[in-house]
């Protein structure tokens, strides 16, 4: 701290006991010793105060760096969830466009139907019975049934 050798202070040591006399020099010198370690006490914590202090800016400046690079991260996600956002509906519009393109045709088709004969059902046997060709007819025999050959078909019996 100060830059003094062991002889100057065997001086001041030597002109102190010749001042203050050999009574008085033990509580001089308790009194400095004090006097000295209060000093060094104070010089100590204004050292720990310009540390805090300092260590405190450094961390206000780490805190508005994290700020500012947690908002340009939450301004680029917020764009990308925009973008996102806006392929999904663009998506969503040309896929109802194409059901639209789909639906007209169909709803076209469905939209005017022709209206239905009701099918007339035979009352009777004979007119469920399909028309034997007219050279049966002339020979009395029976038609063969739809779906059988006539080769494996039992011979037709004439009508009685």
């Amino acid at each position: 701290m100060f830059d003094i050798g062991f002889s100057q202070i065997i001086v001041i040591a030597v002109i102190a006991l010749i001042v203050l006399g050999p009574e008085k020099l033990p509580r001089v010198a308790r009194m400095a010793g004090h006097m000295l370690g209060r000093m060094q006490r104070y010089v100590n914590d204004v050292k720990a105060d310009i540390n805090r202090e300092t260590e405190l800016d450094e961390l206000k400046k780490l805190q508005k760096e994290m700020q500012n690079t947690a908002q340009s991260i939450e301004q680029t996600v917020r764009g990308e969830i925009n973008a996102v956002e806006n392929e999904f509906k663009q998506v969503g519009d040309s896929a109802q466009q194409a059901l639209a393109e789909v639906r007209d045709p169909i709803a076209d088709a469905f939209a005017d139907p022709q209206p239905l004969q009701p099918a007339t059902l035979p009352t009777t046997m004979a007119d469920a019975a399909p028309e034997a060709p007219p050279a049966q007819l002339e020979l009395g025999l029976e038609p063969v049934p739809t779906g059988i050959s006539s080769a494996a078909s039992a011979p037709a019996t004439p009508k009685a």
